[in-house]
Parts: structure tokens; sequence; C-alpha cells
């Protein structure tokens, strides 16, 4: 299934790319010295904006200047070109990192190269679900159905959305005849997968976890290395036998390319350090997402290697934002 991406979405995605390629940073001898800007490629209330919001406040007080969410949504997640000033993060995830930049003919950025990959925040992962209504109570019998229908559909939060790309490397790899239901977001979705419109569904786990303990939702399998602690009842896929459906969303902290390793040794310490912070990794799990503290070698290789499997995968499904 293909889908044409509208002329402002296209016109965001040519901004980063533009944006990315002309990213020569200052020097930085006493940095920060004005306020820094973490932005937010989605709407103020989702995963990303409070996660984003927690590391403003917290850098804020270990480095001394103001930290400020800047919410910028639109092209699938990808924000337009940031300034080359040294003093604007981006609040990275799956989507503007390994999904956005394949989902046009023609590639417009290298997400690897474009970008200083600073600290891995933390990853969340998704749920593959099925309605209550529609007699699914495990992923075996997903696979069954699918099999013995000869397809099932499958929503998602939107064309191009990390539960849409996890649908079709499902199809991709089991060979489970799935279809695509876009979706514009996650509330139409879960009103249609409740009313058993559409069967079955994926989306990160955190917003379904009261549809789940109400009874109106099944989960059937998370897609991480480890159980959601929201779900923890819920097998991963890997348990399932299904390593090469493991996908968490991934949560960074990105800088345009080019910052100087002095400051991002220092940014990665300070994130490091207020990952383990009881208040924060609290509020981490009340929004799914798992703490991931650690050195910017790591971080990089995560984005090296989702930009492999997913990059291909949209290319292989046609998928257009």
């Amino acid at each position: 299934m293909s889908f044409i991406a509208s002329p402002s979405r296209r016109r965001a995605l040519q901004s980063l790319a533009a944006g990315a390629a002309s990213l020569a940073l200052p020097a930085f001898a006493q940095w920060p010295d004005k306020p820094v800007r973490i932005v937010v490629t989605f709407p103020a209330g989702g995963s990303s904006d409070i996660l984003a919001r927690v590391m403003a406040e917290q850098l804020g007080k270990k480095l001394g200047q103001a930290f400020v969410v800047d919410n910028r949504p639109g092209a699938g997640g990808t924000i337009g070109g940031a300034p080359a000033d040294g003093y604007t993060l981006m609040l990275s995830n799956t989507t503007p990192i390994a999904l956005g930049p394949f989902a046009l003919e023609k590639q417009p950025y290298d997400p690897v190269l474009a970008f200083t990959h600073i600290a891995y925040l933390g990853s969340a992962p998704l749920v593959i679900m099925a309605s209550k209504s529609a007699g699914i109570a495990s992923y075996a019998q997903l696979d069954a159905r699918a099999r013995k229908e000869g397809l099932l559909n499958f929503g998602s939060g939107g064309p191009g959305s990390v539960g849409h790309i996890h649908g079709e490397l499902i199809r991709k790899t089991t060979g489970i005849p799935m279809v695509h239901v876009p979706y514009r977001g996650g509330a139409p979705m879960t009103t249609d997968l409740i009313a058993n419109v559409i069967p079955v569904a994926i989306d990160v786990v955190t917003a379904y976890v009261p549809f789940f303990r109400s009874g109106q939702l099944v989960p059937l399998a998370v897609t991480g290395n480890a159980r959601s602690p929201l779900i923890p009842e819920t097998p991963t896929v890997a348990e399932l036998g299904q390593p090469q459906l493991v996908l968490e969303n991934f949560f960074g902290l990105s800088a345009p390319a080019g910052l100087p390793p002095d400051i991002v040794a220092r940014l990665n310490a300070a994130c490091n350090e207020i990952l383990v912070m009881p208040q924060v990794s609290s509020k981490l799990l009340e929004l799914g997402i798992v703490g991931k503290p650690g050195p910017v070698d790591r971080f990089e290789e995560l984005v090296k290697a989702q930009v492999g499997i997913l990059g291909s995968t949209v290319r292989g499904a046609s998928i257009r934002l």
C-alpha cells in the first residue's frame, strides 16, 4: 500500500534536509551561556513531549541554564531545519530518525550522518493487540486466523507510523497476510478497534493500558527485548519465537552534526545522571519507557541498527508519508 505525501509534509521534510546539510557549528567557549532549545517533533502531551520536559527541567538544574521545550509537529514527526548555532537539540525517536527519511522517493538526509546522537534516553515497546470482540486471544491465534482467512486488517495511528512499520515487518518476515488500515491518530483507531471494525492494531503500549485493564482490548505480544512493566503478563515476540520482530520505539537526545566532543560528553554525562534519579525513572515507567543510560557510541549503534532494519522495510512496503 502506497501513501503520497502532502505538499506541506514534503516541505517540512525538505526543510529538515536543508538544515541538516548546512550544520557548521560555532565554537563553544562558555556553553551554555544562553537558553537551549529541545525540539519535540510531536504535539504537547505525548510521551516524547513529557520526556522532553522532564529532561529539560533536570538539564537546566545540572548545567545552570534554561532548557526550553519547543513542540514542532508535522511531516510524520520530522522537524524543519534546526539553526546551526549549537543551541538546538532534538528529542529524537524512531519516527524522525529511522522512518521519515525513507518515506520519500529521494531520501532527503542521512539520519546517521546529519546528526550528533548524544544520549540514549530510553525505549518503549509496541504492543500487538486485538479487539475483545475479535476472539483473538494470542499471537498464535492471530497467525492462524490470518492464514485461514487469507488476510487480516491491522490498524495503526497513521501511514509511516512505527505501528504501521511493525505490521509491515510482520508481513515481510513471517508471511502472515496482513493489510494496513491507516488512521489519523491513535484515538480514532482505538474506537474502531474496540468496535471490532478492525480486529488488530499495533502501537506504542502506553495509551492502551486502561483498555487492557477494562477488558475491551487484548494485548497479544510486546515487541521489546523484555516484558513491559505496564503489562508484565504479556509475552514478548522473542518469547514467542519471533526475535526478528523485536522493535522498540527509542527516545534519545540528538543535535546537528558537528557538535564539539566536549559538549557531547557533558550532555551525555548529565543525561545518564538524570536517568537514574528515582523521580525521573519512575516518571518514565509511567510512560512505559525504560531508561537506558549509557555511552554515546551505544546510542549511535542503535540508530545505525534501526535505520538499517526500518529503512529497508519502509522502502519495501512503498510507504509514503
